[in-house]
Parts: C-alpha cells; sequence; structure tokens
C-alpha cells in the first residue's frame, strides 16, 4: 500500500477501495476462485463484494475462463465488426422486451453517459432528472447528489465539474412521486430524460416504494421526456430482465454493465428502436469508441449470460439473501444493535440505523462508525463485505447455505465483541 501511495492516487484506482470509510488498510488480492478471495499475505475471505456485482457466477468460472481464452486465441481486439457482438446483442435482447436495439460501449459509466446524450438529442431539450443517493457513474453532468464513493467520502458532487455542466440536472428524493411531478410541473418542456436505478443500489440497497417505477415512466410519457433506468447493478443480477422484469415494467431506454461482461470491462445501452436509430451512423447522434465490443470482453459476457439463462439461479440466489439478511438480523438484535438489513433479490445492505432506509437522507442517518467497526470484525474473521455502508453487497452462485451460515456466525461474534467494546 506504501508503494501503491507513492504512485497511484491514494494507492487505489477506485476511491472506495482505499479503505477510508471503514478504517485499516485494504488486503491487495491475489487470486479469486468461487466465493473465495486470496490476498498477498495468505489470507482467505469470503467475498460479498463480487467486483462490485459482475460476478454472478462466482470468481474464475470455468467455463466463462474458457470463453476467455477462445477468444484471446482469436485476437484480443479488431477495431471492426465480429459475429460475437451480434451474439450478444441478441442475447441481451432476448432477456430485456424493452430493448430492441442495443450497443455496445466500455463501461456503465459510458452507456449512461451515452444515453443522456441520446435522450438530449431526441427531445432536444436540455435539464435532466436524477434522485438522490443514486449513482451513474462519473461523468460530469451525473455528479450531484450522487451515491457510491461521493456518498462514502462525503462529497456531494466534485471540484472540476463547470457549475455550467450541472446546472441542467436537478436531483430529486428518490421515491417521491410528488416531488417528481412538481419539478416537471416546474420544467415542462425542458427536461429531456429522467434517470435512476430502479433498484437504488449505490446510497445501499433501496427498493422503489409499490407505484414508484410506474410514476416514473407515466410522468416522463406525460412530458415528453425519455426515462432511462440504470440497470448496471440490477440488470441480469435481479432477474435475467432486471428489474424491469422483477416490476414487470419496460423503460424506453435502459443502462447495463457489470454482469453483461462476466466480470471485464463492458457496458450496453438500448431500447425503443425509434430512438436507437438516431445514434450515428444511422442516425445523427454521435458516440464511438475504439474497443466498444472487445471479443475478449464480449466473450465473457455472452458466456456468463448463457449459464444464467441455462441455471436460472435467482429463486435459490435470493433464498440464500433472505437467510443471510435474517441471520444478521437476529445477530445484531441479540447484540442490541439497530440493525436494518434491507434486500432486492441477491442485493443486500446491512444498516446501522434504527429506522428502515427508503431514500437518501435516511440513508445518512445510519452510523458509519459502526459500520467500520464491523466491517473490520469480519475482515479480521474472514469476511470480505463491501468497504462502505453505503454499497450493496452480493450473494452469487459458489456461495452455499454452510457459507451464509458461516458468514452468520462471524457477524454473531462481531456484533456480540463490538456490544462488550
Amino acid at each position: 500500500m506504501e508503494r501503491a501511495r507513492e504512485i497511484i492516487p491514494g494507492g487505489v484506482n477506485s476511491p472506495v477501495r482505499a479503505f477510508q470509510a471503514v478504517g485499516g488498510h485494504p488486503p491487495f488480492i491475489q487470486s479469486a476462485k468461487g466465493c473465495w478471495l486470496h490476498d498477498a499475505d495468505g489470507r482467505r475471505y469470503i467475498d460479498y463484494v463480487g467486483s462490485w456485482g459482475p460476478m454472478i457466477l462466482g470468481h474464475a468460472h470455468p467455463e466463462v475462463i474458457d470463453a476467455i481464452q477462445s477468444a484471446a486465441g482469436s485476437g484480443t481486439s479488431f477495431g471492426a465488426p465480429t459475429e460475437l457482438e451480434v451474439l450478444l446483442a441478441e442475447k441481451i435482447r432476448s432477456f430485456f422486451p424493452s430493448i430492441e436495439k442495443v450497443r455496445l460501449v466500455n463501461s456503465g459509466t459510458e452507456a449512461t453517459m451515452s444515453a443522456l446524450r441520446l435522450a438530449r438529442g431526441c427531445t432536444g431539450r436540455s435539464v435532466i432528472f436524477k434522485f438522490d443517493g443514486c449513482y451513474h457513474g462519473h461523468s460530469d453532468s451525473l455528479l450531484v447528489q450522487a451515491g457510491s464513493g461521493l456518498l462514502t467520502l462525503g462529497l456531494a458532487g466534485s471540484p472540476g465539474v463547470p457549475p455550467d455542466f450541472v446546472r441542467h440536472t436537478v436531483s430529486l428524493p428518490f421515491n417521491d412521486l410528488c416531488r417528481l411531478e412538481e419539478a416537471f410541473e416546474k420544467y415542462s418542456d425542458q427536461v429531456a430524460a429522467v434517470i435512476l436505478e430502479p433498484v437504488a443500489g449505490n446510497m445501499g440497497v433501496v427498493r422503489p416504494k409499490d407505484g414508484f417505477l410506474e410514476g416514473v415512466l407515466r410522468l416522463s410519457d406525460r412530458f415528453g421526456a425519455v426515462a432511462i433506468f440504470d440497470e448496471v447493478m440490477t440488470g441480469f443480477r435481479l432477474a435475467k430482465g432486471g428489474a424491469q422484469e422483477l416490476y414487470s415494467v419496460q423503460a424506453p431506454l435502459t443502462c447495463l454493465g457489470k454482469i453483461v461482461g462476466g466480470g471485464l470491462p463492458i457496458g450496453a445501452y438500448g431500447g425503443k428502436a425509434e430512438i436507437m436509430d438516431r445514434m450515428a451512423p444511422e442516425g445523427d447522434i454521435y458516440q464511438a469508441g475504439t474497443l466498444s465490443g472487445n471479443p475478449i470482453a464480449v466473450s465473457a459476457g455472452l458466456k456468463t449470460l448463457e449459464i444464467l439463462q441455462r441455471e436460472n439461479p435467482y429463486a435459490r440466489l435470493e433464498r440464500l439473501t433472505r437467510r443471510l439478511c435474517r441471520g444478521l438480523k437476529e445477530a445484531a438484535e441479540a447484540a442490541g444493535t439497530a440493525l436494518q438489513v434491507q434486500s432486492c433479490g441477491s442485493m443486500f445492505t446491512a444498516f446501522f440505523n434504527p429506522q428502515p432506509v427508503h431514500d437518501y437522507d435516511s440513508a445518512q442517518k445510519s452510523d458509519t462508525g459502526l459500520f467500520g467497526a464491523f466491517f473490520r470484525k469480519l475482515l479480521q474473521r474472514g469476511v470480505y463485505l463491501p468497504p462502505s455502508q453505503f454499497e450493496a453487497g452480493f450473494v452469487g452462485f459458489s456461495h452455499s447455505e454452510e457459507i451464509i451460515d458461516q458468514t452468520i456466525e462471524a457477524a454473531r461474534q462481531a456484533l456480540a465483541e463490538q456490544q462488550t467494546t
């Protein structure tokens, strides 16, 4: 870590990894297999980070590794079309009925940035609505009341983003349709898009209230704005068709990432053909990328989606997640600790909070000091949670009931030790 800090800002290439929110030093990971991480000091950990979501099948899944190796043997990048891109696009469309056409990019940030440009180009408008605590990548216009690392580090935005870049961005309370309608009434024909995580994961896991997603779609349609569902985290995670399948809704535009690349860098955005046809070269709205559709990343993503389609693990993953959440809650009650354990599908967050979390404001009432102590005690016991109170944890294909029960016992010991100290 000392060597890293000399040459890499903060010693890490993404801020939350530095452990500033939880204290201590991050383990440097040397290898991973299934649900286990192995660090450079010879320790191993049960992993609930899963590379922040992509590793739903577990680390180093043999079929995915075979696909990567096979693709690499044919060349690493061509900057030209391949059949693999078509196969992945067709697979995405088969999982998401709302996606009629799709374009591959290199990250979730690139997907959301491109989707916003597309929405602005199609509508001829400038204003973007987002929701407090929802994180959509680090593009300039979206670093307003964002979640993820910004919330973890206590930052509301970022220097280096000119005021003019964010003056067209309006951030509203998550799960509050009344405030959304008021904002639409105020800005009326200026709104190009509403972007949201349909299930929030970047302020911790927060489900949408009944009718919230339907209300977002209804109001967007009424005022001529494009609704963009950021399913970078929830896509292929909550169900094959993401949150849209789980909640029986369809968005005009969808952003994808994480699982769609099987652990390699990739993103995608797609939606109605009449919208997507505005993208160059078919239309007049420009976006490009040298490594977009990279054959190795596409191969990993395609094999991952094929396995998810074959195995359909979602009911089992939800059962395991509920078992974990129930055990954490019971351990906290036994220790006299106020803990809200919230989940959706195989995503979960343990909030050190006396009340349920339903938006950004209630998430901020969580005790980050208690979380940090809990995190460190679990790490000592070989359990690796996301190093932030405000990030989702993930249960994957390679977790078992025995692993879940081992985690619960470690949490029981950690919480009991916290109570005595």
